[in-house]
């Protein structure tokens, strides 16, 4: 736990003084005191600065920096400088350089540029973070060890390739078993000899925008890739806990980002920390659908906010300023869902590249009169009011919504049925409908205890996992209720269909057989007429893109389709299993009717919102000790009004108590400590 290394929330971010000179520095050390800043990230891309060849270190100024911090009250998140490598090293050992997709060979430049399969990459990185580790193993001001940086992208050449041989050898034993796993009967792609396997490319197996001829061997390219990159950050990661056995390793993560299994990852890392980069018209339920994934990562445990901009961007296409007060209100909605920490990229503005017009809590002006610095100091003030009080608190939900990489990757690399389809996007339609009525949810993996939970949803579940079918049913006969969608139960881990009529291992489950699967297009839509009114869920909506056209096996059927050959036919359905149920969306439904279908069901089961509120009051709840936090967040830019009820809260930041009718501010937060 991070919380036994400072008796408050870290507060600070990204800090590269290697960029400026000395009297810079102090001013900057001045300026962080003003702030509250207490904790700095260094070290991210400076290796080019620490070995300028193959046997030379250079770690005195990194001393003085470190020491220099300390003195001041800033603590250090030490990073290993492996981020991007030195130019010396891509001209003497053009190994590291990355071969894209269409087989060309990038030269120096840019910043994820290392081939995770590179011996000389995995030779150099895991050296320095040796002697760093050896160097600094006692320093009082290291408190946290950051690896590398966003790990991502990917590589084709010769080294991955023949790794990827290995690897394949290694999951499957035999080039038979591969052989039916894959299915290379298909297209005469049997087969004989290891050797023979080439990367799935745009020069062998793909086309398009990454659409691939055979997505058994793509999957299994996708899970590759981000286990070459899991290998690079465990090179580091042990020899630092060679050095320093209790050091707090992490990474930073990155959201829903495709190319690695974080799921997998967060098994090794002690903390999960992540970067947060939402848009000004990025949902607020997405922002925290991510934060309660960085939460799901490790079994719901606090993570670290890693990075955020206090004011703007500088890569999205329109950068647009955070408005006031909406940095602080964005701090808090992680916090309310499990952050222990809120830093920022970066401390002080580039002078040049790419990243000179990227926010920051110093700006180009170099002083605290500016409008940003002010919100950042306004903010360091109210974490050290709040000292240790919500450190290590949990956020505990009844409903969890199951995410899966593989399944994810499997979704998007199918030839079928619509480009339309993504997975992202049919979860936060579901994860929307529970966060706009303030019903706090778990973002597990199909690993997870189902049993913890009393709704498990599953969007799209097109991929299910050995064991996983069996597990969902014991859930439900013990009481449970779970809900799945079209275009779910269609394949196994191979993605290979399971044949005897979808949905496959779920079947028996949810009651149903689902015959065909129509595609509509963009402009096409289709009806869904309520058949059995269910609580508000009644009338018509409208619905599109994917229509299963389904056979009830004895599930309920509570809504019907009102248009095209199969009208009349299931749109909804529920099979009573045991002591729950199991639901069948069998459509992309309009949002108000899931708001009308996971309202009623939240209801059925006695799981009741946390605040009831105008839209774009956000609540969640952390707990500690058996007290409880509530966070109540105004995303509005006016004023809103919300009823308490006859309970009874003290408002942390502004000390007063809270109760029956309770007016915010326009973009306020108010964390009630409940009696």
């Amino acid at each position: 736990m991070i919380s036994s290394k400072l008796p408050k929330m870290f507060y600070g971010g990204d800090y590269n003084p290697e960029q400026w000179d000395q009297a810079t520095h102090q001013e900057d050390l001045r300026l962080f005191k003003l702030a509250g800043i207490d904790m700095a990230t260094i070290n991210v891309f400076s290796w080019a600065k620490n070995q300028p060849d193959e046997n030379t270190y250079h770690f005195e100024w990194l001393d003085e920096l470190i020491d220099s911090l300390y003195e001041n009250g800033v603590f250090v998140c030490l990073a290993t400088s492996t981020a991007a490598h030195p130019a010396w090293m891509a001209t003497r050992y053009p190994d590291i350089l990355r071969v894209d997709a269409d087989g060309r060979k990038r030269k120096f430049g840019g910043r994820h540029n290392s081939c995770p399969n590179s011996p000389t990459y995995r030779k150099y990185s895991e050296r320095i973070a040796d002697k760093l580790a050896e160097r600094y193993r006692q320093h009082p001001a290291v408190l946290v060890w950051h690896v590398s940086n966003e790990y991502g992208g990917d590589c084709y050449c010769d080294h991955c390739e023949q790794a990827f041989r290995v690897w394949l050898q290694n999951k499957y034993g035999s080039i038979e078993e591969l052989n039916r796993v894959w299915n290379t009967a298909f297209w005469g792609h049997t087969f004989y000899n290891w050797d023979e396997i080439v990367l799935p490319s745009n020069l062998s197996e793909h086309w398009g925008d990454n659409k691939s001829s055979f997505q058994g061997i793509s999957l299994d390219y996708a899970r590759f890739n981000s286990d070459s990159m899991l290998e690079c950050y465990l090179l580091e990661h042990n020899v630092i806990k060679k050095h320093i056995p209790d050091a707090v390793v992490t990474t930073n993560l990155m959201g829903f980002f495709k190319q690695l299994d974080y799921f997998k990852w967060a098994r090794h890392m002690d903390i999960v920390s992540w970067d947060s980069y939402p848009g000004l018209n990025t949902p607020y339920s997405y922002t925290a659908m991510a934060h309660d994934l960085m939460r799901g990562l490790k079994d719901g445990q606090p993570f670290m906010l890693m990075e955020q901009t206090p004011s703007q961007q500088n890569w999205q296409p329109y950068n647009s300023l955070k408005r006031p007060g909406v940095m602080r209100l964005w701090s808090y909605q992680s916090v309310a869902r499990g952050a222990d920490t809120i830093m920022f990229f970066q401390l002080r503005r580039s002078a040049g590249a790419c990243e000179k017009f990227h926010g920051a809590v110093i700006e180009h002006a170099g002083h605290e009169h500016t409008r940003v610095f002010r919100e950042v100091a306004q903010l360091g003030k109210e974490l050290q009011q709040l000292g240790d009080k919500t450190l290590d608190s949990l956020v505990e939900a009844r409903v969890a919504i199951l995410f899966d990489w593989d399944n994810w990757w499997a979704v998007e690399k199918s030839s079928g049925p619509t480009v339309a389809l993504k997975y992202v996007d049919q979860v936060h339609k579901y994860y929307a409908a529970l966060f706009n009525r303030n019903i706090q949810v778990d973002m597990i993996g199909t690993d997870a205890d189902f049993a913890k939970y009393d709704l498990v949803i599953a969007p799209v579940m097109y991929m299910v996992k050995p064991g996983v079918a069996e597990r969902l049913e014991r859930f439900v006969q013990g009481g449970g209720t779970f809900l799945t969608t079209f275009f779910s139960g269609i394949v196994n881990e191979n993605d290979l269909v399971t044949l005897g009529g979808y949905p496959g291992e779920l079947r028996k489950l949810l009651g149903i057989w689902v015959e065909e699967i129509d595609a509509l297009l963009p402009e096409q839509k289709n009806r869904i007429v309520v058949t059995k009114e269910y609580g508000s869920l009644k009338g018509e909506y409208e619905c599109g893109m994917l229509c299963d056209l389904l056979h009830s096996e004895g599930a309920e059927v509570l809504a019907e389709y009102g248009e095209d050959f199969y009208q009349g036919m299931p749109a909804l359905t529920r099979n009573r299993f045991g002591q729950g149920s199991a639901w069948y969306v069998a459509t992309d439904p309009d949002q108000p009717f899931l708001d009308s279908l996971l309202r009623q069901i939240c209801e059925e089961k006695g799981i009741r919102p946390l605040l009831e509120a105008p839209a774009g009051i956000e609540a969640s709840m952390r707990t500690k000790n058996g007290k409880q936090y509530l966070f109540v967040m105004n995303h509005n830019a006016e004023a809103q009004t919300y009823d308490f009820g006859d309970r009874s809260a003290r408002d942390l930041l502004s000390g007063t108590e809270i109760t029956g009718s309770v007016t915010m501010n326009g973009r306020d937060v108010q964390i009630l400590e409940l009696a």
